[in-house]
């Protein structure tokens, strides 16, 4: 892999991890190279909703995920899942940041952030003019938003107010999927919705009415003293007028019954632990940089090496697996998985109510002098068949990603797996 290498990985797609398909690890296009065509056959159990595309080479891919190289990718269906959307004008909404130009990337991190934009919209520092967001009044639409950044961590807002000077009152967001996922949780509504990078959240809105001001907007999140920022920006200026263009596009309102897969019992077969940590001790060393390290737990933390001929875990396809992730570092993480999803069952050991299907997953950063750490236990699913192969795990963070914080992974055929497997594995 070069700066100039490229590859092509189908976030949160049920594909499986060779060759053509969505695989990163030997896949490297060059400019001198002959064209090359993915080839994907998108699986009858993928379920629909909202997905994307970016480029993978390893050591080289913040720097074109911060070029804007990404696009959505929708499967179609989920209101024959979410009856709640059908009919409703739909917007794809795609966020993504870039270096400030100019500026050095250590006063970027600890100063305004990178810039952001909206759908290629930028808003950008000093003056962060917001993106213009035209809708009709008081109307229902079905926002669909996705973190296409690098590094940048967006907490959604839609805020309502009288006057451009008093816009403060957040508006409920019903949301009805999560990472391409349709809750199960139906109708539930927040008043803001964490986006960590990589991830994507649906959701209903209701626009403000004619003569009324609202500003979609990204609070603050808090990544840590050792965290780049995440600030506060307003992205778009919402303009409600009868005279707005319609939204792109419209949910289709009549449709079939979408026939859900007989569940299965989510037993799990074995325990793992991974956990998220840095060094740091070569900072003040101008030409170098942190080493980021997952590991699991037993394993001598290591930057992640392309030429491994030992994956990290080794787990058999048709099982299901607990992986608590801990984060032991002074900055928060996003943990992503290729290939599958998983459901969240703890938060720092307490049971949690989410029902929902991620491949991405937030990771609060530790404090420096709590006795524990910050945690999320994750039931991880290797039921499907397209799984078999080997592919990787990382924080989709990709300044981390590419500075060593990912791990690999390979799944066996049940066929060809030895009995004792599934309960000792690797």
């Amino acid at each position: 892999m070069t700066a100039l290498t490229t590859n092509l990985h189908f976030h949160g797609m049920g594909l499986p991890p060779t060759c053509h398909q969505d695989e990163t690890l030997r896949t490297a296009v060059n400019p001198s190279d002959p064209a090359f065509e993915y080839r994907i056959k998108i699986p009858l159990d993928q379920h629909p909703g909202l997905y994307w595309y970016h480029p993978h080479p390893h050591g080289h891919t913040e720097q074109q995920v911060l070029g804007g190289a990404s696009g959505a990718l929708i499967v179609e269906g989920i209101e024959k899942e979410s009856s709640e959307v059908r009919g409703l004008p739909e917007r794809v909404l795609v966020l993504r940041d870039q270096k400030i130009p100019g500026m050095a990337e250590n006063d970027e991190d600890s100063g305004p952030g990178k810039d952001i934009s909206l759908n290629f919209v930028p808003v950008m520092f000093p003056l962060h003019r917001p993106a213009e967001l035209p809708v009709r009044p008081s109307a229902r639409e079905f926002w669909r938003v996705l973190n296409a950044s690098a590094d940048t961590y967006f907490v959604v807002q839609l805020r309502f107010g009288s006057t451009i000077q008093e816009i403060s009152d957040p508006q409920p967001l019903e949301l009805v999927a999560v990472d391409g996922v349709a809750t199960e949780a139906k109708g539930t509504a927040a008043k803001e919705i964490l986006v960590a990078p990589g991830a994507r959240a649906e959701f209903i809105v209701t626009t403000p009415a004619a003569g009324m001001f609202a500003q979609l907007v990204t609070l603050k999140y808090d990544t840590g003293p050792d965290g780049a920022v995440s600030p506060y920006r307003v992205i778009a200026n919402v303009r409600s007028s009868v005279d707005a263009p319609s939204a792109p596009s419209t949910m289709p309102r009549d449709v079939g019954f979408r026939k859900k897969l007989a569940p299965v019992a989510l037993k799990p077969v074995k325990s793992r632990k991974l956990y998220f940590s840095e060094d740091r001790a070569d900072l003040k060393d101008p030409t170098q940089s942190a080493k980021y390290f997952i590991t699991v737990e037993g394993q001598t933390p290591r930057v992640f090496d392309m030429n491994f001929t030992k994956p990290d875990v080794t787990v058999v396809q048709g099982t299901v697996e607990d992986w608590t992730i801990e984060n032991r570092t002074k900055e928060a993480h996003a943990f992503h998985i290729h290939q599958i999803h998983f459901q969240v069952i703890e938060r720092d050991g307490k049971p949690v109510n989410d029902a929902a299907w991620r491949d991405t997953i937030d990771l609060p950063y530790w404090d420096g002098s709590s006795a524990s750490y910050p945690s999320v236990k994750l039931r991880m699913d290797f039921r499907s068949a397209e799984t078999v192969g080997t592919f990787v795990f990382h924080c989709h963070i990709l300044e981390h990603e590419d500075g060593g914080m990912m791990g690999s992974i390979r799944v066996l055929p049940h066929a060809l797996a030895p009995p004792e497997r599934t309960q000792k594995g690797n």
